[in-house]
């Protein structure tokens, strides 16, 4: 009976793998750090609602022709951002933070850390 090694090669390297997975103790990567975007134009933030993990990237980009904020008390606040700028925010603490504009109080969003 004749194998091809190539055959013989992805079996092993299936085998092993899935030995890996199933190990005790084996330590498995953290999923890595994601950057978000948040586009602030016509006066809302889009989208409205966003979910990020600890330690992910949230950048918020003013697309609006003058400038606002993004503030959620004792949060975050990123102070005004210009018309074309943008502000980036490294979410770490877990919870629902709920922001809005200083500038224009009717634009409100939340940032879920989870």
């Amino acid at each position: 009976m004749r194998i091809a090694t190539g055959a013989l090669a992805v079996g092993a390297s299936w085998a092993l793998g899935v030995a890996l997975a199933a190990a005790p103790g084996t330590a498995v990567a953290a999923d890595p750090a994601r950057t978000h975007e948040v586009v602030i134009q016509g006066m809302l933030y889009v989208p409205e609602t966003l979910t990020v993990r600890p330690g992910d990237v949230v950048v918020w980009i003013n697309k609006d022709p003058f400038p606002h904020t993004v503030t959620a008390s004792g949060a975050f606040d990123s102070g005004p951002i210009a018309a074309g700028k943008s502000w980036r925010f490294t979410a770490r603490r877990a919870g629902a933070h709920p922001y809005l504009c200083a500038l224009h109080s009717t634009m409100k969003g939340t940032l879920r850390v989870e």
